[in-house]
This record gives C-alpha cells, structure tokens and sequence, in this order.
C-alpha cells in the first residue's frame, strides 16, 4: 500500500502509526496462515456450490409463504442445501430456532426420552445450556425435570478428551446420548478438531455402544475445516444460524442435521408429532438464508483469519492466546487473557468503539440471562447478536478471558485490531 493509503487510513480512523505498524508486521508474519484458510474456503465453497446446482436453486425458492406452509419448496431445498454442505443425510433448517441453544435443547429433547442419560465427553457445557439441561436454575422444562440425567467428563490437562473416561462413564450411566462441544465457550481450551480429537473418540464409543447417539455442538465451528462432525462419525450436530452457516447475512434462525432416523425424531418435537416438518412457513423471503449458506465458506474464513491476527498481535505484546495464531482451528473464537479487569473491559469497549453499528456505545458488564457471572459484550453488528460478525464477550470473573470472534471482511478485522491497540496504548495497557 502507499504512504497515502496508509495514512489516509490513520486520518480517517484516529489511528496511531505505532499500532498501525504493529499490526502490519503482525500480517506479514502470517501469511502462510492466511493462504491455508484460503485455501480451505475454496474447498468448502465448492461444495457449497455443487448443492445449490444439484438443487437447480431458483428465484422460487426465496418466495414467502403464509398459513401451514404445505410444500414449501423454498424450506425443503433449504433443508436439503444443508444436509449436503454439511454431509448430512438430512437437516431441519428453520428461522423459528431463536438460538443455537435453542437449536442444541431440541435436538437433545428429541434424541432423550425419560430415564435416558446423557454424557458430555467436552466438559461442563457452556453457560446458556445450564438451565436447559438441568446443570442450575429450577426450570420445570430442563431435561433434569424431564427426566433425563446430564453427566460430563472434564478434558485431559491439555485439553484432548479423556477417551478411557468417557468410556467408563458411558458404560456406568447406559448413557442414550454423548455430548460434545465442539468450540471452547468460555473455557481456557483450544476448540475440538474433527479428524485430531473427533474421530479416535467417536470411534471408541461406536466399538462399545454401537447403538449411542453422537450429537455435536456444532457452534461457531461450521466450514472452519473442510471436514465436519459428521465426517468422523456423529450422528447429529446442530448451530446458529447467526454465526458461521449464515454468512453474516441469515437474519435470524438455527439448524439441525444428521442422520436421518434422528431427524426425524427430532422434528415432531419442532412442531407436533404427526406433523413434524411439514409445516411451518415463513411469510418473510428465504432468500438471507440462501445467501448467507453461499457466503458462509468465504464468510467464515474472513473470520478466522481475523482471529489468527487478534492473536499474533497480542503475542507480540506478549500476552496469553489461545489458540497460537498459526494454529489449526475448529472454531472462530480467539480467547486473549489480560491482568486485570480493566484491560478485559477496555478491550471489548475498543472493540464496540471499531463497529459499523453503535461505536458510539459503551458497553457494560451486565446480568444477562443465561449466565451465571456478569459478563462484558460488545457486538455493534447488522444482525443483532451476530457472532460471524466481529464481536468480543467475556464473563467478569478470574482470570480475566477475553472472548473475539467473527468478522464479515478480513480489512475489518485488521483496521479494528490497529483501532484497539491504538486505545490500548493510550491507556497504557498494552506497551510495544
């Protein structure tokens, strides 16, 4: 770039050219990385691609519809798009799933019945899904009140799964269900990849208890390899459309996808049994989710290109990553740890300050619901809650762990980094 872009770039955005540079010699630094996500996003792309051509996709197919919504061609080629970018045998695709939690308690509702046990091989799940599952909180409807027990087995030291006690524990519950997270959560870890950590446990279990379903929370961690849980064995994963297979476009919505005698299970749950999936219609267009299934490869990879320089830079300052910024990753998520609270709460309003979309707000620390510590977030994105988009969480509690994910472009990741650090110096918090 020239001395006029670049400082064009400083002008416009109150840029120091100490953080600019920091973060161009961040870039340059890992370029192979950049090439290998790249590289990657064709693959995923392509599949992408050849589902929407095997699927003839046409402009019908974005059309509203009203009522029941019998032979919603626009929700069944959407339910099929899916399936085969995710190499599923079948999905449920559905702007009613609010949330990727929502999308996870379905689907565990479905695979349960009373008396069954569930085993999380990943550790205590992430924070939202405690009420849920019965973990805390008294909701009548948790799978606890339903009858359904939830029992996890915390990862090894350095965080691999512990196969030999997820087998025992297994065994000693006749567990219906195993359980695994695929991303970190609010957990010091580095996300589960499929062929490393996925594939030797799966198999393990299915030697022992061929008959046990696999389900993968896939969240956060969609088209982030070229492989998915289900390539390595699982029979059921499920997500957000709000973060990676919505491509920073789907406007709301979640998915569930897998083998097919599981989805069907599953589907009576989403509406009533009898009708399951044939109805439910959606009386605004289609056409987001389309998009944003297509964009979603190139979309994600925005992102975690994005992660892995949120990561070179604050190793540069010296501070803990996880995971290291040349690292292989299952999911979008850059955990950054900082001294003290102050630092963990600057950083996320830097990163509000960086937004498209209310940069003038100011996030607090806040009881939000599902959480069981105040937590910080700073989200200034099109779509409410967008995880795709760039955003920062953490809860406020030690150690102070900074949550970083997404990004629709890579140049907006790489000007909001120079924008942080730049509000990092100023308060002395970080030191080049």
């Amino acid at each position: 770039m020239t001395n006029e872009g670049n400082g064009a770039i400083m002008r416009e955005l109150g840029i120091s050219k100490q953080a600019y540079d920091f973060v161009r010699s961040a870039e340059n630094s890992i370029k192979p990385v950049f090439e290998r996500i790249d590289a990657n996003a064709e693959v995923n792309l392509a599949r992408v691609l050849a589902g929407f051509r095997k699927e003839n996709v046409g402009l019908r197919h974005f059309a509203p519809t009203t009522g029941y919504g019998y032979d919603d061609a626009g929700r069944d080629t959407l339910d099929r798009l899916f399936a085969h970018a995710l190499f599923a045998e079948d999905a449920l695709v559905r702007p009613q799933l609010t949330s990727g939690t929502h999308a996870l308690y379905l689907a565990l509702s479905g695979l349960c019945q009373m008396g069954d046990a569930v085993v999380a091989a990943s550790g205590k799940p992430y924070d939202t899904l405690e009420n849920a599952i019965g973990l805390s909180g008294d909701h009548p409807h948790s799978l606890k009140k339903q009858g359904v027990s939830f029992d996890y087995v915390d990862l090894n030291d350095d965080g691999s799964i512990n196969i030999d006690g997820v087998l025992n524990m297994v065994a000693q519950k006749n567990a219906a269900v195993l359980y695994v997270q695929r991303s970190r959560g609010y957990a010091w870890r580095d996300s589960l990849l499929v062929n490393e950590h996925m594939a030797p446990l799966f198999r393990a279990v299915k030697e022992r208890f061929p008959n046990i379903a696999i389900f993968v929370d896939n969240c956060y961690g969609e088209f982030t390899d070229v492989v998915e849980p289900l390539c390595a064995g699982a029979d059921i994963i499920a997500g957000s459309l709000i973060k990676n297979p919505g491509g920073g476009i789907a406007p709301t919505g979640g998915y569930i996808a897998g083998k097919a005698k599981y989805i069907q299970r599953i589907e009576n749950l989403l509406t009533v049994p009898g009708m399951g999936r044939e109805v439910g219609s959606y009386a605004a267009s289609y056409r987001p989710f389309y998009q944003g299934l297509y964009m979603a490869p190139h979309t994600t990879a925005q992102a975690l290109k994005g992660a892995a320089l949120f990561a070179r830079v604050f190793e540069m300052l010296g501070m803990e990553t996880m995971p290291s910024s040349n690292a292989k990753r299952s999911d979008i998520v850059q955990a950054v740890r900082f001294e003290e609270a102050e630092g963990l709460i600057s950083f996320c309003r830097s990163i509000q300050s960086a937004s498209p979309v209310d940069s003038a707000a100011v996030p607090e620390p806040w009881d939000m619901p599902g959480y069981t510590s105040q937590v910080i977030m700073a989200a200034g994105a099109f779509v409410h809650g967008s995880s795709i988009e760039l955003s920062a969480d953490a809860p406020i509690r030690k150690p102070y762990t900074a949550y970083v994910q997404g990004g629709l472009t890579y140049e907006h990741c790489s000007l909001a980094a120079m924008l942080v650090l730049t509000d990092l110096i100023k308060k002395g918090i970080a030191k080049l």
